[in-house]
């Protein structure tokens, strides 16, 4: 292993559409070894393939192209290496298209790609699932008479791959690395295995550096964005963060000097709890024990990650396949004043029947009322309820005209003050994510080096179910004393999101007692309570001593994912601070 000075690597992108200039941001700012860049979610695939139709060549995050007309100069004379997962669907093309950008600007670069992701292509011999999945749209060029092996309806169909084709890349001199779907915290694990020289079975220092690849992965959520507490910090502009690893993989999450937000171990304990659930943080080539993980504040705008232990990864691959789902349409109707109740009533008795006169029900019709309104309101929209109608049909005839033309017409003929909040439209095709296991075998990991061999990574030799940890001794509980009714979130934290139709939120106390006081009193049948969304639905919680935390998983609340917009907040971005929100009988010494 490489000891002395640890690599500083930074991230300057958490999703397609992020700061434009913070690539620019990120190599001017000060000293760094190798800059990432996250593109890919599980919406942005279905974004993607889309793309792909219209145009075979694309398929890949154009911005990225964009952001390199200025940054790809700025890193070759700085000595930084670039490593993105922004070749989305197509590698291969945006490899080509850096290697022509490069050109035009005079930037001699040595380009590299990851390839194998992208089950469609490779024709992964999984018909079984192909027949399971093959009773949506049909997706031209992409069914079961492409060759592959998928069925109707799947758009794409990607494993998540591990660094081991990242590392490959750099260790063969590469200057810019472009991977299709790989899982977020390889980016960063990938480029500390090439500079360190781990071996696959070096699990403790490479569930490190994926510690570390999960805080930076979603940019700006590391340095305070979207963080509970953001009155503590100036965030109206966070900069970007970056890691310095050392070569036992241990980590110092910091910024760069000058840059807005904060890094505190509150900011990185929200993102360490994002989008994950309990102590087993599983990935393609380590699982990585996050109840291990030590925090400690080691300076302004410097926390230390340490004492993470590694396990060998699971024994099949993660894939996510996305599909067209079918046809949705929507209407909020404004419900102003009084009788809101009554007013709601009246609307779904007409499209009832508007629905019964056209013999065109849609396969699904929800309402939702959200009481948005209150009493003797000083503005109008303080007196407004807004009534949302969400339908879904396999046809888009029945998501169309039926619905939107029933709307309109109602505009003289309903509950007094009648109005939409936007002209009704014609439907739209809407998505499915699904997350299914794959043989590592199947999958053809492959690093394309910049003299355009190609090396095959071999998948893990030893591999480990991950099963659920039993749950640790907790705290001793806080003495009884007087309580007040408060809010959650005055001594406690959140942050929530989404996993499929999955969501998550974790939640962690802001002191040592307030810890003490939230490991007894948030469990599952209060959470349920607070949430009465969650009331039906399983929920898991997970419990990490080390971060003061816990963690929640409900399942089934997003329904088919975000693509399908299955409630108001499809990726239950909102859901802890929701949380916070609720009122509960609080010690008062917490308060």
């Amino acid at each position: 292993m490489s000891g002395g000075e640890p690599l500083r690597i930074g991230n300057a992108s958490g999703f397609y559409g992020d700061r434009f200039d913070a690539l620019r941001e990120m190599l001017t700012g000060g000293p760094l070894d190798v800059l990432t860049g996250d593109y890919l979610a599980e919406l942005t695939m279905l974004i993607l393939g889309r793309d792909r139709l219209k145009d075979p060549a694309r398929g890949y995050a154009t911005t990225f192209l964009r952001q390199l007309e200025e940054g790809l100069g700025l890193a070759a004379g700085r000595g930084v290496r670039l490593v993105t997962n922004a070749g989305g669907l197509n590698p291969a093309g945006l490899a080509d298209a850096v290697r022509e950008l490069a050109d035009r600007v005079g930037v001699p670069v040595r380009v590299a790609h990851v390839e194998g992701d992208d089950l469609l292509a490779c024709g992964s011999p999984l018909v079984e699932r192909s027949r399971e999945l093959g009773g949506g749209p049909a997706v031209p060029g992409r069914g079961r008479e492409s060759g592959g092996g998928w069925g109707e309806g799947v758009l794409t169909a990607n494993a998540y791959l591990g660094g081991g084709g990242i590392a490959a890349c750099l260790r063969a001199g590469a200057d810019v690395v472009v991977t299709g779907r790989v899982t977020d915290a390889a980016l960063v694990s990938g480029a500390a295995q090439a500079h360190f020289g781990w071996r696959p079975e070096d699990f403790d220092p490479l569930a490190g550096a994926v510690v570390a690849g999960h805080v930076l992965e979603c940019g700006a959520q590391a340095t305070g964005g979207n963080y509970s507490f953001f009155g503590a910090h100036d965030v109206r502009r966070p900069g970007f963060p970056l890691a310095e690893i050392s070569a036992d993989g241990s980590c110092v999450i910091t910024k760069h000097p000058g840059t807005g937000g904060a890094v505190t171990t509150g900011t990185v304990t929200a993102q360490l709890l994002y989008e994950t659930s309990g102590a087993r943080y599983a990935g393609p080539d380590v699982t990585a024990r996050l109840d291990t993980a030590r925090l400690t504040q080691d300076g302004p705008d410097r926390v230390r990650i340490d004492g993470v232990r590694g396990e060998a990864p699971p024994p099949s691959l993660k894939a996510g396949l996305t599909r067209l789902g079918g046809w949705r349409n929507e209407v909020t109707f404004v419900l102003t004043g009084l009788d809101v109740e009554a007013k709601a009533e009246l609307v779904r008795a007409q499209m009832d029947a508007a629905f019964d006169a056209a013999g065109r029900r849609p396969a699904e019709v929800r309402w939702t009322l959200a009481r948005t309104d209150r009493a003797d309101a000083d503005v109008q929209e303080e007196a407004s309820a807004l009534l949302r109608l969400v339908v879904r049909d396999a046809d888009p005839d029945a998501v169309g005209r039926v619905v939107s033309g029933a709307a309109v017409e109602l505009a003289l003929a309903s509950y007094p003050g009648f109005h939409v909040t936007a002209p009704p439209a014609k439907g739209a095709p809407y998505g499915v994510f699904e997350a299914v296991a794959v043989d590592p075998a199947q999958v053809a990991h492959r690093a394309v080096l910049p003299d355009g061999s190609r090396v095959a990574v071999a998948p893990p030799r030893t591999t480990r179910e991950p099963a659920r940890l039993p749950d640790p001794l907790l705290p001793a509980p806080l003495p009884d004393g007087p309580t007040r009714r408060a809010p959650l979130g005055r001594v406690a934290g959140a942050r929530s999101g989404d996993k499929g139709g999955d969501a998550n939120i974790g939640v962690w106390a802001v002191s040592d007692d307030a810890w003490r006081w939230l490991a007894h009193t948030l469990t599952t049948d209060l959470l349920r309570h607070l949430l009465p969304e969650t009331a039906d639905l399983a929920v898991t919680r997970h419990v990490l001593p080390n971060l003061r935390a816990l963690n929640f998983t409900v399942e089934g609340l997003l329904g088919e994912g975000v693509a399908a917009q299955a409630r108001f907040d499809p990726q239950a971005k909102g859901l802890g601070e929701w949380l916070r929100s609720r009122h509960l009988d609080i010690p008062e010494a917490l308060l």
